[in-house]
């Protein structure tokens, strides 16, 4: 089982961007997670494909790139040349599904799809051997620094099944609210990739987050 940790820029101090870069450059997280939101699909407008180019130019990690948007489509080129790593894309956002994942791959990205809380796991198996992550959302998305859905552990666990029984590689990637005591747990039931973003960046010691999260520490 992989232990990956993808801080979440949406909620670092912009002000100051560079300088969150760096300390993500420094620290033992893994990737740099990217929300792109346009007020659509979610009622929040964050960044574009523009600042994920920005991004990409200082970060030395991959960029995991989370689309909310309607119609991910439109964007799969524009991503690709901003330097972004993988793109996860909404199923609840997206009519044609496989279409756009087989666009995706062939861009040459690494391809995940994220479903809302209320959204069944099991919506996904006709696809999950076509896709490289399953994005939990353990908050409604669209803002950061909200309460961790207790429920994600029992979609956790329907989402270890399906891939077991599908002989998929997907790995499974959970975003919001985590914190140090339910990374541990999210951990030990079968995620792979945490996102976190205001349990990092709010902290003193960001680093010191990161590297107990992927330790495992419950404090």
């Amino acid at each position: 089982m992989k232990k990956i940790i993808a801080p979440s820029l949406l909620s670092s101090n912009l002000a100051f961007l560079y300088r969150e870069i760096e300390m993500i450059n420094h620290s033992e997280a893994d990737w740099v997670h990217v929300d792109i939101m346009d007020s659509s699909f979610v009622d929040n407008i964050s960044f574009g494909s523009l600042f994920a180019k920005f991004v990409k130019k200082y970060i030395h990690k991959p960029m995991d790139v989370h689309l909310m948007i309607f119609q991910p489509e439109r964007y799969v080129e524009q991503f690709k040349n901003s330097g972004a790593d993988h793109l996860h894309i909404h199923y609840e956002a997206c009519m044609h599904l496989h279409q756009t994942i087989f666009a995706i791959k062939g861009s040459g990205l690494k391809v995940g799809v994220a479903i809302n809380p209320h959204t069944s796991v099991f919506l996904l198996k006709d696809i999950i051997n076509d896709i490289d992550f399953v994005l939990l959302m353990s908050v409604n998305p669209g803002f950061g620094g909200q309460r961790f859905l207790s429920h994600t552990y029992q979609k956790l666990e329907e989402t270890k099944d399906l891939i077991l029984k599908h002989n998929s590689s997907a790995l499974i990637e959970v975003d919001g609210g985590i914190n140090l005591e339910n990374a541990s747990l999210l951990f030990k039931n079968g995620a792979d990739i945490l996102v976190s973003g205001t349990t990092i960046f709010s902290d003193e010691n960001p680093q010191r987050i990161i590297q107990k999260m992927k330790l495992g520490y419950s404090t």
